[in-house]
């Protein structure tokens, strides 16, 4: 086995509720919802899907006194933490501190008078919740607009500074960093000077990247250049598309840099002239199925026995296709022969067992412990 190279850079442990941010803590994935934040069931039914999809955080705007008061009732009715986004406005910061939030995202530099930041930071303390400083490529200050003539990946360095002094000298350190733009080399360009003047955690993501498709594809390519770098503390896939599917992508993004793992790693094969079986097909059904679960797993499945033995002894579980039956690996050892045309069934089941399995064998360790 290959030994992962990633050393993540060193940064300051924070908590967004139940959930740390920063130092050894695991890289945490996040999304934002796009419902009305005023309609409430519909809020906290977009964010137990995203919950359901592994969702560490989550974050509501919150762009009047009316949605705060929504907030409020949000908080009581999901157990993910929350990160409340609000611009301009301290009261409606003061309020959704008063009403549960776990983190603010508000810049202290936008919020008015130094009296008004301090009540921000005040209530930030004495409810225990954290900030987050978010600067975009498409909001500079006019100011640094007119010094870089455009977006400058030190143009953006300068005005996250502007804000972090504001809480420095105020004596706050629970926040972390954002320095998103919509194009990959600025975004990467930001955080890489970023990362070299603070030790606070960064939160991670290309904002505006697009939709579905191509939106992935610039993500996985800033945000992966990044935690390769060590960078990167949390961080969002900013999609036009839903919520949960972000989540899906950024962990996606983590597996596959050995990062974190959320669910099932699907080696499968492009499929070709050899397959024994319609691969695409088999694929998209195993994952549509086996979406819930969360215990991490590599399965294997290949179209045909060139490939096949060699990632089939890598997996958890692994199939190698044949007509009419094809062999099966468990542990990276052969084990038995399903009929081909059961392909999704057995490979469900097989992954169920194992994952019930795996829970059981947990839960005697939890009681073995517990008694030493």
């Amino acid at each position: 086995m290959i030994e992962n190279p990633i050393k993540r850079r060193p940064t300051r442990k924070i908590r967004v509720g139940s959930v740390y941010v920063g130092g050894d803590a695991p890289i945490s994935v996040q999304s934002m919802t796009n419902t009305e934040t005023c309609d409430v069931d519909a809020t906290v039914a977009q964010i137990q899907r995203c919950a359901d999809a592994g969702a560490d955080i989550m974050r509501v705007s919150v762009p009047s006194m009316e949605a705060a008061e929504a907030f409020g009732e949000i908080r009581k009715r999901v157990t993910v933490p929350l990160v409340a986004d609000i611009h301009f406005d301290h009261k409606i910061a003061l309020a959704v501190a008063d009403y549960g939030a776990d983190c603010l995202r508000i810049n202290p530099g936008n919020i008015g008078s130094d009296q008004k930041v301090r009540e921000v930071v005040a209530a930030a303390r004495h409810h225990g919740i954290s900030i987050r400083i978010g600067v975009n490529a498409g909001s500079l200050e006019k100011d640094l607009q007119k010094k870089y003539g455009e977006p400058t990946g030190q143009a953006l360095l300068e005005s996250a500074l502007r804000h972090i002094d504001i809480l420095d000298r105020l004596d706050f350190h629970e926040f972390k960093v954002s320095v998103k733009a919509s194009n990959v080399f600025l975004t990467m360009d930001a955080y890489r000077l970023l990362s070299q003047q603070i030790d606070n955690p960064l939160h991670l993501g290309v904002t505006e990247a697009g939709i579905y498709r191509t939106g992935t594809v610039k993500s996985a390519i800033a945000l992966g250049g990044l935690l390769m770098e060590g960078i990167g503390d949390t961080m969002r896939i900013s999609l036009a598309a839903e919520p949960e599917d972000e989540i899906k992508i950024g962990f996606d993004i983590l597996k596959s840099l050995g990062l974190r793992s959320n669910g099932i790693n699907f080696i499968a094969c492009p499929s070709c002239s050899r397959q024994e079986f319609n691969v695409i097909k088999v694929m998209q059904m195993l994952e549509e199925r086996l979406e819930d679960v969360r215990t991490p797993m590599d399965v294997s499945v290949i179209g045909c026995k060139v490939n096949g033995p060699g990632e089939a002894k890598e997996a958890d579980i692994g199939v190698v296709g044949a007509s009419p039956r094809s062999l099966v690996y468990r542990n990276g050892e052969k084990s038995h022969l399903i009929d081909t045309d059961q392909l999704v069934e057995e490979i469900e089941s097989m992954v169920r067992e194992r994952v019930k399995a795996l829970e059981e064998a947990k839960s005697k360790e939890i009681i073995r412990t517990s008694f030493e």
